[in-house]
This record gives C-alpha cells, sequence and structure tokens, in this order.
C-alpha cells in the first residue's frame, strides 16, 4: 500500500554535496517516521538518518554533521542532503517509511523504495 520512490543519486567527488528525495504514497497513517539506509554487497542494510512526522530526527554517527534529514509534510517527500561526502559514503541508499516505537527508534516495520546509488569518487 505504501510507495517510497527515490531520486538524486549519482556521481560525486569527495568534498562535494548530493540532496536525495524520496516521495510517499498510500497508507500514510501507518508511519510515524521516515528516512535512509544504506546497503552495500555483502554488508547489512545500516541507518543513516530517520525523521519522525514530528520533526525529531536521528542520525548515524558516521554522517553527523555531514548529513541532513529533512521532511516536506505538504509533499509527503522526505531528503537527505548530504555534504563533505566521503568514498565510504558510496552506497546505494534506501528510502523507508515505517513504524517506530514512541519511546525508542525500535522499529517495528518499515517498507523500503528500491534504492539509489550514490557514488563517491576520491
Amino acid at each position: 500500500q505504501v510507495q517510497l520512490v527515490e531520486s538524486g543519486g549519482g556521481l560525486v567527488q569527495a568534498g562535494g554535496s548530493l540532496s536525495l528525495s524520496c516521495a510517499a504514497s498510500g497508507g500514510l497513517a501507518g508511519i510515524n517516521a521516515m528516512g535512509w539506509y544504506r546497503q552495500s554487497t555483502g554488508k547489512e542494510r545500516e541507518l543513516v538518518a530517520l525523521i519522525r512526522n514530528n520533526g525529531m530526527r536521528k542520525y548515524a554517527d558516521a554522517v553527523k554533521g555531514r548529513f541532513t534529514i529533512s521532511r516536506d509534510n505538504a509533499q509527503n517527500t522526505v531528503y537527505l542532503q548530504m555534504t563533505n561526502l566521503k568514498p565510504e559514503d558510496t552506497d546505494v541508499y534506501y528510502c523507508t517509511g515505517g513504524w517506530y516505537r514512541t519511546d525508542s527508534w525500535f522499529r517495528e516495520y518499515d517498507y523500503w523504495g528500491q534504492g539509489t546509488r550514490v557514488t563517491v569518487s576520491s
């Protein structure tokens, strides 16, 4: 019922910036947070950033101070502004919308987009 469509991935030089966007549609009442995970071949999918409907945000330590997550409620869209990109940021980035516990960031369930690839060259 929930559909998530990412865009904005591409190639960027180290130290540069990219912005990702993800538009959500369908069954949005079942989502209280949206965000981004990333995954490389052979690795687990890891949290990048989450933002609750009320604007509370969570970031992975690896991206704190460099990435900013935001949302446009009118557009049902979440963004990830990435700055000071590093080669280790190279990954497929997946948009997520899901339900997280109100007293923690424990995930009850997530919906996933198809992913958009970010490549950071050195």
